[in-house]
Formats: C-alpha cells, structure tokens, sequence
C-alpha cells in the first residue's frame, strides 16, 4: 500500500488532501484489482485500453474479474497511436454502458487522461492499471488534452487508486522508462523556481511538500544506473516517485512542487508539433531535456550581477507589439491563448517591473543561495542521461538546435507562473543568453 498522509493539517497553514485514496505497487498487484472493485462497491466496471496495454496488463485484469465472478465492460482503441482529443474522448465515453459503476484505465498518459474524464463525465470511482512509469499525471486531477488543436490541461478527478504491478512496469519500452525518469529529474528546477517565486512574488510556498519532492528525486537519481537493467528497485523508484510528484501538486493546489520552465520546454515544442508538425518525443524526454538546459543557464544567470537601470531600460525598450508578432508566428494559434493571458496578467508593465527588479538586487545573494541548494551542475545532469541513454540535445529528437532561444523566449507566456525566463526578463537579460 502507498506510503503517504491522506489528509493532514500542515505547519505552513494548509490543510493538505490528497485526493488519491491508495497506491499499489509490487509483484503481482493486478491480483488484487477484484478486491478494489468490491472496496467501492462496484458491480461492472468499464475497462479502457489500447492494443498495446491490453496485451500489457488488460488481459490479466480481465482474467481476475472473470475469475471472481465480476462482470466488465471492455472498450480497446483500434488505433496504433491514440492522440488525446475530443474525438478520442468521445468514442470511450460513447461506449461506456449505462449499468457500468467503475472505470478501470488500462494504460499510462493517455490512457489515463481519458481515463480520469470518462470517470468524472460517469461520477464514478476511477483506477488506474499504470503499464509504463513514464509520467507523474497518475495522481493528477487534470488531463492533458488536445483541444480545438491546442494542448490544454482538461480539470478531470484523481485516481482512487493506482495499481503498478511491477512485473507489468519491468517490461514496459525502455523510452518509457528513461521517460518516468525524465519527468522526475524536472523536480529539481520545480522546487528550485517555487523557491525563487516565493522570494520575489510572495507565491505560497510549503517546505513539507518540497521536502516530500526531494527526497523522491534522491532516491530516483540513486536507483538511475539500474533502470536499463530494468531492476525492481530503479523502476519503483521512478513510478512512486512519479505518484509521490502527483500528491505533492494535490497537497499545494498547484502544480509548482512538480513543474516549471522545464515543461514550459516541452510544452512549446508538444505545441508547434501539433501547429506545424514539428518532431517531438514524449513528455518526460523533453523535460529532461529542458532541465538540462535550464541547468546550463542558471549556471550563466549566476555569473550575473544585477543591474537595475539596465533592466529599466530594456523594459522601456521592449517592443511589445514585435514580440507578440513574433510569438504568432512561432506558435501559430497556441499564441493567442498567451497573449490573453497577459491581457490579465501585466506582467511587462514598467511599474511592475521596476518593484521586481529591486526585489531581485536585493535579494540577490538569497536567489543565488536557493539555486546552489536546489540545483546540481549541468555538466551532473547530463552524465546521468548518458548514463540512461537518453537524449542530450535537441538534435537527437529531431529538432534544430537554432529553436531553443526562441523556446526559452516563449517559456515566459505559457502559463501565470514565475519561471527562469522571466527571471531572465526581469534581469534584462534574456536575449542575451547562449543555450
């Protein structure tokens, strides 16, 4: 069973929840899903997997449910690739009976995000039989979709449980695996910008739930080297760490525990693939990757001395009407989203840009203090990929090298959050950086 409070009042004035009920993980967990059924007080549960994870673990859940008598709705998607849309959304909705109480995701990403709506349209208790440890959503309750074309994050519910039966887990494809781990590495520029936001925005900030973050990275970067052996222990490691990752966002009520610019990476190039068919890889690839290079350039940003007037002037200076003509064009209808956000947000007001500015001069050694805590050396991080295999620079996925400036540029817009580029910004310096 899971290792983690359900519910507890915290020393940083919050009440933490939660949401999810219980986790399993270890050999033979698939067993115990009749059980689970019976736990909710379930009578027919629909059952949701592609060809890939049905053949995974779906038949094995099949068998278990059958062999206690339980009777199941089974809907597999035909397609070799399932994109997360409405489409999608809609054939597992459609075929979900109206006698059914339960529903079982059969999966990991996408699954799962499917998975989580059919079961908050239904109002019923969800599981999810994770087949990967690739992603840390199996806690979440959010699903990332693709809506009108664009990636959105869709408020669905949480699991009730999550079963890892590591058997299933062990065998999953070796870039999924490298995956699991990518989007655990990202937890180091997570807790770090939560950090740095809470010193020069005020943004709510809980040492308990960061500490909770850490301490699951050390033991997933501990177990790293025995992931491609596919040893019991790397891959728990890496999939309740990914859980851990999805409590941690549900305890704060905000997903700055598990995520910053890092995904603000992925999440640009996931978003010109879907506009213009650009090459991308999965989620957590990409995220290691862009925690590679937000290590490379925190480690510029702190050779950097605060220069106020300088930050005035490139603030006085910045061509917002060019920047958002740039940003169009970058990102095509993903861009539009942005731009309203700012609408609200004001964030390049000068005003406002002033009192940040010398928040940050004079605080400045406390931010440098908070980056050497948090953050290991570029030059670190990009062993430990080697190490696992996976990709080093933007080349190996098949994009440009000349992308990642303008990636940088757009991080700052893709979300209300206080992340390395917009330190950059603030700084005046973010034109400046060499990625």
């Amino acid at each position: 069973m899971g290792q983690f409070q359900k519910k507890f009042t915290c020393t940083c004035g919050k009440v933490h929840d939660a949401l999810l009920d219980d986790y399993i993980v270890g050999r033979g967990a698939i067993e115990k899903i009749a059980s689970l059924v019976t736990r909710y007080g379930a009578k027919k549960p629909y059952l949701i997997a592609d060809r890939n994870t049905y053949q995974a673990a779906g038949e094995r859940v099949c068998k278990v449910l059958q062999a206690h008598g339980i009777a199941y709705s089974l809907y597999v998607f035909s397609q070799q690739v399932i994109h997360p849309n409405e489409e999608a959304l809609g054939s597992a909705a459609i075929h979900c009976t109206a006698d059914c109480d339960m529903v079982i995701g059969i999966g990991s990403g996408v699954i799962n995000d499917i998975g989580k709506l059919v079961a908050k349209l239904t109002k019923t208790p969800y599981i999810i039989v994770a087949t990967a440890p690739s992603m840390d959503g199996y806690a979440s309750a959010t699903s990332s979709m693709d809506v009108d074309g664009l990636k959105t994050s869709v408020p669905s519910r949480c699991a009730n449980v999550i079963v890892g039966d590591l058997e299933v887990l062990r065998e999953a494809p070796v870039q999924m695996l490298i995956s699991g781990l990518g989007d655990m590495l990202a937890k180091y520029v997570s807790i770090c910008e939560w950090r740095i936001s809470h010193l020069i925005t005020g943004e709510y900030y809980c040492p308990t739930v960061a500490e909770y973050i850490r301490k699951a990275l050390k033991k997933c970067v501990d177990h790293a080297e025995g992931l491609l052996d596919r040893e019991e222990e790397a891959v728990r490691a890496v999939f309740e760490g990914l859980i851990i990752g999805g409590v941690a966002m549900n305890y704060a009520g905000l997903s700055r525990p598990a995520s910053g610019v890092e995904h603000y990476f992925s999440h640009v190039w996931d978003m010109r693939a879907l506009e213009f068919g650009t090459p991308a890889s999965t989620h957590g690839i990409q995220c290691a990757l862009g925690t590679l290079y937000a290590l490379r350039i925190y480690e510029q940003v702190k050779k950097y001395t605060p220069d106020v007037a300088l930050a005035e002037k490139k603030v006085s200076d910045f061509d917002r009407k060019a920047y958002e003509r740039f940003l169009t064009d970058f990102l095509g209808r993903s861009a539009e989203s942005m731009l309203l956000l700012e609408e609200k947000e004001q964030k390049y007001d000068p005003a406002k840009h002033r009192a940040r500015i010398a928040h940050i001069a004079a605080h400045w050694q406390e931010l440098l203090q908070i980056m050497d805590e948090e953050l290991p050396a570029a030059a670190e991080l990009e062993k430990l990929l080697k190490t696992i295999g996976a990709p080093c620079s933007v080349e190996e996925i098949g994009l440009k090298a000349d992308i990642l400036l303008p990636t940088f540029q757009a991080t700052k817009d893709i979300r209300d959050k206080y992340v390395l580029s917009r330190l950059c910004w603030d700084l005046g310096i973010l034109n400046e950086i060499q990625i």
